[in-house]
């Protein structure tokens, strides 16, 4: 993680320069393992390493530095023909090379046969696989080593979190070894002066950003990033630039190079080497990004949520997404010289997009609130799992995918007796088509809303979907036919809970057993109903009568019971300012988690009180909110992207409480992972569909003593599931995907296990095994219809089916 501000007091000591540990001895070696030549370059013969404060909090370096004999330091000045010019050199990196002792850079440690001791880190600035390393002077006593080691995990544990590693436990310092692979060994011979080449390795393939400037044609590869003088016949190309705005203010102006996202190929391809990103207020809260080189203007885009913006700091590069008025979308990389650059962008661009999102000026919120959005937007998950690990992965899902035979292509809902077995097609009888979904907890039945009717299906003992029978009207005790807006079922999936859009004050109850409303409640005359939930997780198990209920600005307890309103006054909490509340979940103890439009999340022990926790807002209106039974985690649901926040306190007086039931301190609140689509998947999502991403609401997968493990989402025609244990390890796009021929209306996990996932098409009901679900690749994305595209020559790929074919055995028995 990288911070921009210090946000607290070291505990160290003293925040000066000063060294905290050092060995005194050794050799220092770049080591180029991957080089088409194969190398490595000595560049001290004679060094010593250290570890030392820097005059920021949080922050600090391993030094390498030169050390000379007696007198070899002037001579070497006087070689020169300025003495003084050299000197100032040999004072600079000529003298010593500097490191941000950060996670990114992996230091690892390996103790070799003999008396050999290795310290490694990685080239941030070389290619892929390039790596320091310091090899100790045999006199340096595995203490020391050792020691030096430990240093350098607490450093980084305080860089990450931003607090003293004497709040870590030995497990959170453990996540900073790295040994997952032998250090290369170093050779004291010189190489060759050769020009440092673009490496397809170190390339921004979906999603790794190139790591130099300077491209060799012999070193390219069709899987790397591409010069742009070397595009192939298919490269796609940047899109006619616009007039731009004029400028009110520049929040920011910096150098960097340009990349642009090449769908053909699933590349990155170089365009500038020398381009000027800036970011300007063009005006009452409308701002612009505009890139241009001293020859050529390249883009000029509005700052808005759908830029998709991910600031990935190990390659000190922004990536973005542009879309175009006829719904083309194009991926762009900038990549900056340094790490302080890169700061200086992504404040300016972060104030433009914070402040479009909110209309409130950044300067108005507080330094640590800047910083928890900031870090929102890095990449936080910039490492690939082992190639080794990826390749078992795959050799399982393959594995169940033979194992389980059934088939999982979508069940329409209508039935012919006549139709042939093996051309299937049908026509929707209506222009309703599916909307909402309640899978059931207590009984194995999913219920899809369609207009006024209410399909039921049954799932079966082989992970298939059965039709069972449809409530063709639903209709409110008078007799008025309505299309439900909102659903939940209730006491022991007895009861269907249903609002009418018109009514947002009232509402009704459908004995599922009869097929028919039979209750109508009036929540209270004054408070409205913008959603409901249950009592808590797992509540609709059980015969509890009393659910919650939020309005824009009031959280409350709703109990049917009750004479009259049904809104129990003595459980209303209700703000005098108007939060936007939009969502609202429950943990398995029935603590409350409320999100608002405003982006902003709280968490209550329970009702009728202050909340004891609010996670400050990124931006976005949350459309969705889902909280694991045990309340450790909280997913909020925003339009282009996800958050998955941690409620356990891991330090302080309230430590191993969650948030829910103790308030975090006021410079420790829970930092959010941002769960997003890289902005190549989106732009080639977009690129397939003509649509941009927009979540469903996203849901945990759940069951009764069941560990939360995976996360169900989608975004047009694409399924997307996360997995939890990537999530968490830092995996880069921890997702799989699936496509479908339509846009996905509602989805959620089969109740009890993280296999099969329900998903309600326009006029299809499927349940979908996981090992259906793929990696996002060029093929996965294309999904059944070849690798498509909307611009150019055409299409790329042969379609093979415009949509399923669907055999009898596949179709339910009754019209929906």
């Amino acid at each position: 993680m990288f911070v921009l501000r210090n946000v607290g007091k070291l505990l160290f000591g003293s925040s000066n320069q000063e060294s905290m540990i050092e060995l005194p001895q050794g050799q220092l070696y770049l080591v180029r393992p991957l080089s088409p030549k194969g190398y490595s370059e000595l560049i001290f013969k004679d060094a010593s390493a250290r570890i030392r404060r820097t005059a920021q909090d949080y922050h600090y370096q391993l030094v390498v530095q030169r050390v000379y004999e007696e007198g070899e330091a002037e001579l070497l000045a006087e070689e020169g023909e300025d003495a003084e010019a050299d000197a100032d050199v040999l004072a600079g990196e000529r003298d010593e090379k500097t490191f941000l002792l950060d996670e990114a850079l992996h230091f690892r440690v390996e103790n070799r046969e003999g008396s050999e001791r290795v310290l490694a880190w990685r080239d941030l600035s070389g290619d892929a696989g390039d790596v320091y390393e310091f090899v100790c002077d045999p006199t340096i006593q595995p203490s020391q080593v050792e020691q030096f080691e430990q240093i350098a995990r607490r450093c980084q544990y305080e860089r990450k979190y931003r607090k003293p590693h004497t709040t870590a436990t030995e497990e959170d310092l453990a996540q900073f070894q790295f040994d997952e692979q032998p250090i290369p060994q170093a050779s004291p011979i010189h190489s060759p002066t050769i020009t440092r080449s673009l490496d397809p390795s170190d390339s921004m393939v979906l999603g790794k950003p190139a790591a130099n400037t300077r491209v060799k044609r012999e070193n390219v590869r069709e899987t790397g990033t591409t010069p742009a003088n070397t595009s192939k016949e298919n490269d796609m190309k940047p899109p006619a630039v616009s007039a731009h705005p004029e400028a009110r203010e520049i929040l920011a102006a910096e150098v960097a190079e340009l990349h642009f996202f090449d769908f053909p190929s699933g590349t990155f391809v170089l365009q500038d080497a020398a381009v000027t990103a800036t970011v300007t207020e063009i005006g009452d809260w409308q701002y612009w990004l505009q890139v241009k080189s001293s020859d050529r203007d390249w883009l000029g885009i509005p700052v808005v949520a759908d830029i998709n913006p991910v600031f990935n700091f190990e390659f000190l590069s922004f990536i973005f997404n542009q879309f175009t008025d006829d719904g083309s979308a194009y991926s762009w990389l900038l990549r900056f010289k340094d790490q302080p650059t890169l700061e200086r962008f992504q404040d300016g661009l972060l104030q433009a997009l914070w402040e479009q999102l909110n209309e409130t000026k950044w300067s108005k919120i507080k330094d640590k609130e800047r910083d928890y959005v900031a870090d929102a937007f890095n990449d936080l998950t910039m490492e690939d799992s082992e190639q080794a690990e990826e390749e078992e992965e795959e050799q399982e899902e393959h594995a169940e995918e033979d194992e389980e035979e059934e088939d999982d292509r979508p069940r329409s809902e209508h039935y012919d007796s006549d139709e042939d077995a093996d051309d299937v097609e049908y026509k929707p009888k209506d222009n309703d088509v599916n909307k909402q979904l309640a899978v059931g907890y207590k009984h194995d039945r999913s219920f899809v809303v369609r207009g006024s009717k209410i399909g039921v299906f049954k799932h079966t003992p082989d992970n298939h979907l059965e039709f069972s029978t449809n409530i063709s009207k639903v209709e409110t005790p008078k007799g008025e036919l309505f299309s439900p807006k909102k659903v939940m079922l209730h006491n022991e999936d007895r009861n269907l809970i249903l609002q009418k859009d018109s009514e947002p004050n009232k509402l009704y109850r459908m004995d599922l057993e009869y097929g028919k409303v039979v209750d109508e409640w009036t929540v209270h005359e004054d408070i409205p109903v913008v959603t409901f939930a249950p009592e808590n997780k797992f509540a609709q198990m059980t015969h509890e009568p009393t659910f919650l209920g939020i309005s824009k600005n009031a959280l409350y307890r709703v109990d049917p019971r009750l004479s009259g309103t049904k809104l129990v006054d003595a459980q209303l909490k209700q703000y005098v300012s108007k939060n936007d509340f939009s969502a609202i979940a429950t943990t398995g103890k029935g603590y409350i988690a409320v999100a608002s439009n405003k982006g902003d999340v709280r968490l209550f022990d329970r009702l009728g009180i202050n909340a004891k926790t609010h996670i400050p807002a990124l931006g976005e209106p949350i459309i969705g909110l889902d909280v694991s039974a045990d309340g450790r985690w909280v997913l909020a649901t925003c339009r282009t992207y996800l958050l998955l926040i941690d409620a356990l306190q891991k330090s302080g007086k309230n430590e191993g409480k969650l948030g829910f039931e103790k308030s975090f301190a006021a410079d420790d609140k829970p930092q959010p992972r941002r769960l997003a689509l890289t902005p190549e998947h989106v732009a080639q999502f977009a690129y397939e569909t003509g649509k941009g991403v927009n979540f469903t609401p996203a849901k945990f997968n759940t069951g009764e003593g069941a560990e939360e493990t995976s996360i169900i989402t989608a975004t047009g025609p694409y399924i997307i599931e996360w997995s939890l244990k990537k999530v968490l390890s830092g995996r880069k796009a921890p997702y799989l995907i699936k496509r479908y021929t339509d846009d996905v209306k509602a989805d959620d996990f089969k109740f009890g296990t993280d296999k099969n996932v329900i998903v309600a098409l326009p006029h299809e009901v499927n349940m979908v095994n996981h090992a259906r679900l793929k990696r996002p690749t060029r093929e996965s994305i294309a999904g059944d219809f070849g690798i498509a595209g909307r611009r150019g020559s055409g299409r790329i790929g042969t379609p093979r089916s415009g949509r399923y074919k669907l055999g009898k055995e596949d179709v339910v028995k009754e019209a929906f």
